[in-house]
């Protein structure tokens, strides 16, 4: 920049690149969760309204140790989608961690009574492979989300919304056992039949929580920028914050950028720039 002419203004448009939000993958997850819900609830959850119902006299031994993991369960896997909400986390911040603590405490109740209570089954017949089936479970859901934990709380986004993708697969391992024993009639065989689902759910959920993240990383970047010619529709202009004879010269300046669009409005914000004399 020539300090003697005084000239602080340049022309640089900028156009961001947004991927289609249609294809991203969290959407198609809601609509995969959501799908699952319409189908396990009256499938296997239906005995909830119906007193009679033949079911309530297999929990009858273990019911006081269903019930809170029920309720904490259901927190967590209905609101766990909540916090992959990037609306709600940037404008209501409160709320976003409000469910998340929801969230950790529902994990954290939910995980080790499930292990608990299918080893209780075992003592009414289940085989000794499906409580160690839930333990692995239980541990890893809750491993997950104790790192997702530690991450947040030394500041470190990025890696705090990886290891939350992770913990919420393999929360949804509860909703897919289902879903696959149901559809494919399989919880109807024995017991080894709805444990290999078990297995096998829990072997993909990490894989996929990192394809999901994967995806997400495949598309062009949010903060990624395009230059164009000064005759576009959409530039910025640079100008310095204070007296422009007083600062022409100065070393290091402050600049402000205004963004102009179309309708004319502007959107400022803030850098610096050093530059030479």
């Amino acid at each position: 920049m020539n300090c003697a002419g005084g000239s602080f203004l340049s022309t640089t448009a900028v156009t961001a690149l947004k991927p289609s939000s249609w294809l991203r993958p969290k959407y198609l997850l809601f609509a995969a969760i959501g799908l699952m819900l319409v189908y396990v609830i009256p499938h296997d959850e239906g005995f909830l309204v119906h007193p009679k119902d033949p079911m309530w006299q297999h929990y009858e031994p273990f019911k006081w140790w269903l019930l809170p993991h029920g309720i904490a369960g259901a927190c967590s896997l209905l609101l766990g989608p909540m916090q992959f909400s990037d609306r709600l986390r940037q404008r209501f911040r409160r709320l976003h961690r409000a469910v998340g603590r929801i969230y950790v405490t529902g994990v954290f109740v939910a995980a080790p009574l499930g292990a608990y209570i299918q080893f209780f089954q075992e003592r009414m017949g289940d085989p000794r492979s499906f409580s160690i089936a839930a333990a692995v479970d239980a541990t890893l859901w809750m491993t997950t989300t104790a790192i997702a934990m530690v991450f947040i709380l030394k500041g470190k986004v990025q890696e705090h919304r990886q290891w939350m993708t992770r913990s919420f697969a393999v929360a949804l391992v509860f909703l897919e056992g289902r879903v696959i024993g149901g559809v494919t009639g399989w919880e109807n065989l024995d017991p080894k039949a709805n444990e290999t689902i078990v297995w096998a759910c829990l072997a993909f959920s990490i894989l996929a929580a990192d394809l999901v993240l994967q995806w997400e990383q495949l598309g062009p970047s949010r903060s990624m920028v395009r230059h164009r010619s000064p005759a576009s529709s959409e530039r910025t202009l640079e100008g310095p914050l204070s007296n422009p004879a007083a600062s022409a010269c100065s070393p290091e300046k402050e600049f402000r950028t205004l963004k102009v669009v179309p309708n004319g409005s502007l959107a400022t914000w803030k850098h610096s720039d050093r530059q030479s004399s």
